[in-house]
């Protein structure tokens, strides 16, 4: 996941200087953003004082840990249900166990 620039605490002071008054195309200009930006910040942080910026900051970080976590587990899965499916006690094999 592509890291940010800007911390939880320097977006929600950027929005914060926009709710002041401060137009899109100055806060862009100063902070280097594009208004894409911004407005993409504005929709997922607006509103939101920084402990709940970096609460969900954390929580989106676990849930992508979390994926990949679930991801191992099914291509794990997926490998049992493989070797399973193939026969596995094959006559080479068992002649082992026969005495």
């Amino acid at each position: 996941m592509k890291r940010s620039r800007f911390t939880e605490d320097q977006i929600i002071g950027i929005l914060k200087e926009h709710e002041a008054g401060v137009s899109v195309a100055d806060l862009c200009r100063k902070h280097g953003v594009s208004d894409a930006t911004v407005y993409k910040w504005k929709a997922k942080y607006g509103g939101m004082d920084v402990s709940e910026a970096k609460r969900l900051k954390g929580l989106e970080d676990e849930n992508a840990r979390l994926k990949r976590l679930l991801a191992d587990a099914m291509l794990d899965n997926a490998a049992l249900k493989d070797l399973l499916g193939k026969n596995v006690w094959s006559a080479p094999l068992l002649q082992g166990f026969r005495g």
